[in-house]
């Protein structure tokens, strides 16, 4: 019988306790043409048309795009190498969450510049073994002025993940019916997700290649993308309330929502004393798929 060495594999703090990536700059003019076209897979009217008129919260994510070389692809369609991508073997990559405060509105068509650095590197010890969870913060400016800071949590492993083999099947019955003020109802489908996937240069193949997502990772079906989900829960509050500007955003991605799965984003203003309004991603299969607290100015 082999020995037992799986005491001797180095821990994630072995790959990552000299791990100090430098912040880096980006520029980009914020066309409004990327805003228009994710207006177009959401059925919507475009919410910008000119320069000079605000982004909504958030879709400052379709802007500041990376684009590497195809040979520079792992086999999941993630890139093999990156400034801000831990060195850590067998690399699997978990967007959980983040936070955004927005200190003045990004304007479409007006340069803007984009200043990202290492905020937290932190290891935990999972029912399943270890991950790391890497913060990446990202300050956006506009004439000499700090607009956005968008801080993004993302969780790794390394090697096999064993939350793909949980056996959950996907329900594409209608989401049950909710009293919630605001509510938003999107069923995405194949071509949904493999849009959003070219509008965010997101090449990961679990959103748009369903035999690779189903008997490589596990998956049910294909997975709809954590920041879709993100951008669709402030949907409710910027449809029902255009003159209300939101301040901050602070989100949880849970479970994932299949393809062909009914969602719904769903939201009562203001349910709690401070006035922060709470959002949730809900399925016929969960409630909570994804959260988020929302403040405004």
């Amino acid at each position: 019988m082999d020995p037992d060495t799986s005491q001797d594999k180095p821990g994630l703090a072995h790959y990552l306790n000299a791990w100090s990536p430098a912040p880096v700059v980006a520029h980009d003019d914020l066309s409004p043409a990327p805003v228009s076209a994710l207006a177009a897979v959401l059925d919507q009217a475009p919410p910008v048309t000119a320069a000079g008129q605000a982004l909504p919260p958030l879709w400052h994510w379709l802007h500041f795009l990376e684009w590497p070389a195809q040979a520079e692809l792992g086999e999941d369609g993630h890139p093999t190498r990156g400034h801000f991508l831990p060195p850590i073997p067998g690399r699997r990559r978990m967007f959980a969450g983040g936070r955004a405060e927005f200190r003045a509105p990004l304007l479409a068509g007006v340069p803007a510049e984009r200043r990202s650095s290492l905020a937290k590197v932190e290891i935990k010890q999972g029912r399943t073994g270890e991950m790391a969870f890497v913060t990446v913060r990202q300050e956006i400016s506009q004439e000499g002025r700090l607009s956005v800071v968008d801080e993004q949590d993302f969780v790794y492993r390394s090697g096999d993940d064993e939350r793909h083999a949980t056996g959950v099947e996907l329900d594409p019955a209608d989401a049950e019916p909710s009293e919630a003020a605001w509510q938003l109802a999107l069923r995405p489908g194949p071509p949904l997700l493999f849009r959003f996937s070219a509008l965010t240069a997101n090449a990961h193949r679990i959103h748009y290649d369903a035999p690779y997502a189903q008997g490589v990772e596990g998956y049910p079906g294909l997975v709809v993308h954590g920041p879709l989900l993100v951008l669709l829960m402030l949907e409710p509050a910027r449809r029902e309330a255009p003159g209300r500007a939101v301040r901050t955003v602070s989100y949880r991605l849970r479970k994932p929502v299949f393809a062909g799965e009914h969602l719904r984003a769903l939201a009562d203003p203001a349910t709690t004393g401070d006035g922060t309004t709470s959002v949730r991603v809900a399925t016929r299969r969960d409630e909570q798929h994804a959260t988020a607290e929302v403040t405004f100015a």
